[in-house]
């Protein structure tokens, strides 16, 4: 187990009603904010207008920007920055899920930066003090609600990127279920692919000795595939959609990479795929993460057999690990289509599978980072071989 420093200050309000407490919780920093959110929805349902009554009771003047998409994009991010910067904003509050939420993260990072915030997004370590920020969560998917992590698109080049640092967490987050009602049945799913995979990605390790965080990796990946099913069939069930926002905050707050190094290759692919095709998230990891396993299994066969036996069930062939193996990514392939999303890039229509591609996603990825993959090193090669798997 490596030596770790873990430290999440984020406060979690969760609960039936507790969005109506928001304004209370900003008091505490801010008086005047910057209000940030996607579409429509949120006006729809009537958040919009409980959040703003909230915020009315503590006199907090609000200013706000809309219009965030899912991949949030560079452009919008800077239209952010200059609204805090001419408004002296003194804090953000994200209502939405985690494109909201990382659009708000880069307007933090940006709003107390003389230059561009792409810099950050480019490697420049943030020495600054970000804005703070606080989250209303209505999609349960990406865990940015407590976590380091912020990835936004830049337009104009189709590269996605992500920037990690612990002074982007935000202060509080609000996580009511009930919030989550009237996701349709595709962002629902969408949102449980990208919780899975942010364990996956810390599951498959080179550590040893980390039993603790198997033991919580393998019991949570459990409990999504258990109410995965039920979610579908009752949407609105309120403990079922519990189950599944607490998932994703546990998935992605860090408490699963103590002592040991994630892998993140899957997630670096489907970022150029997103980029170029703006496709989900979860629905780009669905088509990624399997090849992804079916490419480097052999590299540690006992990891994928304990992955299909603790997590889906597979009985051990003592006889053929390798066999047990693939039955488990199998599974994964299985419980990915279960949810109605595709496993294959041939499966989306809007995209054009071939070696060209491949080649272009594998070369823009080689020359952001040289190499992907902690458990497994890939090269340009590796990279082409994966998405043809994913073909």
């Amino acid at each position: 187990m490596k030596n770790f420093r873990y430290h999440n200050y984020t406060e979690i309000i969760f609960g039936k009603d507790s969005e109506n407490e928001v304004g209370i919780h900003i008091k505490k920093y801010a008086s005047k904010i910057l209000l940030h959110y996607g579409g429509g929805s949120i006006k729809k349902s009537g958040l919009y207008d409980r959040v703003k009554s909230a915020l009315e009771k503590e006199n907090i003047e609000v200013i706000e920007l809309g219009g965030v998409k899912p991949n949030p994009r560079l452009s919008l991010v800077k239209e952010g920055i200059k609204l805090c910067k001419e408004h002296n904003i003194d804090f953000i509050l994200a209502v939405g899920g985690g494109s909201v939420i990382d659009s708000s993260k880069a307007i933090a990072i940006g709003a107390n930066y003389d230059g561009d915030v792409w810099d950050f997004f480019m490697g420049k370590k943030i020495e600054h003090e970000p804005l703070k920020l606080g989250v209303i969560l209505t999609i349960p998917a990406a865990g940015s609600e407590s976590s380091v992590s912020c990835v936004i698109t830049n337009e104009e080049t189709l590269i996605k990127k992500g920037v990690n640092s612990p002074l982007i967490r935000p202060m509080f987050a609000i996580m009511n279920p009930e919030l989550t009602f009237t996701l349709p049945k595709y962002q629902t799913a969408c949102g449980i692919v990208d919780m899975f995979c942010h364990i996956l990605e810390r599951y498959f390790t080179n550590e040893l000795h980390v039993d603790v965080t198997d033991g919580l990796c393998e019991g949570l990946m459990k409990a999504i595939i258990k109410n995965a099913e039920r979610i579908l069939k009752e949407p609105n069930n309120y403990e079922i959609r519990a189950e599944i926002m607490l998932a994703g905050l546990i998935a992605h707050n860090g408490s699963l990479d103590l002592g040991r190094v994630g892998d993140w290759a899957s997630h670096n692919m489907e970022h150029e795929l997103s980029a170029i095709y703006d496709i989900a998230h979860g629905a780009g990891l669905a088509i990624t993460t399997p090849a992804w396993a079916k490419y480097v299994y052999k590299h540690n066969i006992p990891r994928f057999v304990r992955f299909a036996n603790q997590v889906f069930n597979v009985e051990v062939n003592p006889f053929n690990l390798e066999e047990t193996a693939l039955k488990g990514i199998e599974e994964l392939e299985k419980f990915f289509r279960s949810l109605d999303l595709p496993t294959r890039l041939s499966e989306v229509s809007e995209i054009k599978a071939d070696d060209e591609l491949f080649k272009l996603m594998a070369q823009k990825i080689v020359e952001t980072y040289g190499t992907i993959g902690r458990f497994v090193t890939l090269e340009f090669d590796d990279i082409v071989s994966i998405y043809r798997l994913a073909k």
